[in-house]
């Protein structure tokens, strides 16, 4: 073999490895996403969220969207039964979304005081903090809303323990009166 061919059999051989090691970092895992899974799942959020707001019977502000590999979750808490309905409904119209969790829970006693805001928003970031502190659970997975001492957690975690450890430490935080859970394993 000639130098020439040898610089250039070297040169492809370090260009096919350093192609075999970026395609590894694309692939999906079952927790993790590709960056296209990632674009997609962005654009379909965004695309549901504004189909939310141009909904004439959903508060978009209300409801909550995640999005892991087309797979839909609306929560929060929302102030009728036709309203908790028009949301899934709305986000199973939206093209790329392959499924709709409506996890949207209806608050009871009507529209919130401002003092009874104050309290949720309250409550939401104890909640949260809380989970930021422990070991077990990552915060950035997991959505957290309160309504009158009710505390939803939504999102995608990556184990069944994450998602019960999550419950565990949202129940140690004062304030909180019941845990709905609504985490999905990914």
């Amino acid at each position: 073999m000639q130098k020439s061919q040898r610089i250039r059999h070297v040169v492809l051989s370090v260009l096919m490895a350093g192609l075999m090691a970026t395609t590894g970092a694309c692939t999906a895992t079952r927790t993790q996403k590709t960056a296209g899974e990632q674009l997609d799942d962005t654009v379909v959020t965004a695309r549901v969220k504004a189909a939310l707001v141009a909904d004439p019977v959903t508060k978009a502000r209300q409801i909550d969207v995640e999005v892991f590999r087309g797979k839909v979750q609306l929560n929060g808490f929302v102030d009728s039964q036709a309203e908790k309905a028009a949301a899934a409904r709305v986000a199973r119209g939206v093209q790329g979304v392959d499924g709709v969790q409506n996890n949207l829970e209806v608050r009871t006693g009507g529209a919130a005081t401002a003092g009874e805001i104050v309290d949720d928003t309250t409550l939401t970031a104890r909640v949260k903090a809380a989970l930021v502190e422990n070991d077990q659970t990552k915060a950035h997975q997991i959505n957290v809303a309160a309504s009158n001492g009710v505390v939803q957690l939504s999102g995608f975690v990556d184990s069944a323990s994450a998602k019960s450890a999550a419950s565990q430490v949202a129940r140690t935080v004062d304030g909180v009166k019941s845990v709905r859970n609504d985490l999905d394993v990914k």
